[in-house]
């Protein structure tokens, strides 16, 4: 399981327990009475750590780690191994991508996507053209043989 790194914004654990929970049937705490229902929780090994940033006045105040599931320890052990620490320079270039690429997230718009189902075409959109028409310089190899233009 992955260590996830995001900024603070709520909808990123739902997210991730919707993709990365399980079924937990608790424990009786009594002996008579009915069952515990079972609850939607996350796996032990997740790691999710969030970094959120206090701003006033336009100028960045404080930045917290927060983990939310896992230990900070284990998350440091799989951040070192590669030589990094905690931060959210990856989601945050996305929400600026998206932003700027889709005008019903980055600004008031008054096109047919005033819905919910506006915006998810508008985003499926995007995302099929960062992922499929876009160059990568990050995916980018080497051809063994240059092709002739």
């Amino acid at each position: 399981m992955p260590l996830f790194l995001t900024d603070g914004f709520r909808e990123y654990i739902t997210a991730l327990l919707t993709h990365s929970g399980q079924w937990v049937q608790p424990a009786r705490r009594q002996a008579t009475g009915p069952a515990p229902k079972p609850r939607w929780m996350p796996r032990p090994q997740l790691l999710y750590a969030q970094v959120v940033k206090t701003g006033r006045r336009r100028r960045l105040v404080r930045v917290r780690h927060r983990v939310v599931f896992g230990t900070l320890a284990a998350a440091q052990q799989v951040l070192a191994a590669c030589g990094w620490q905690i931060n959210t320079a990856c989601i945050e270039r996305l929400n600026l991508s998206i932003r700027q690429q889709v005008a019903a997230v980055g600004r008031r718009v008054t096109t047919l996507c005033k819905g919910e189902d506006g915006v998810h075409q508008q985003l499926a959109l995007y995302h099929v053209y960062d992922h499929f028409c876009l160059p990568h310089t990050s995916w980018r190899q080497p051809l063994p043989l240059p092709e002739p233009t």
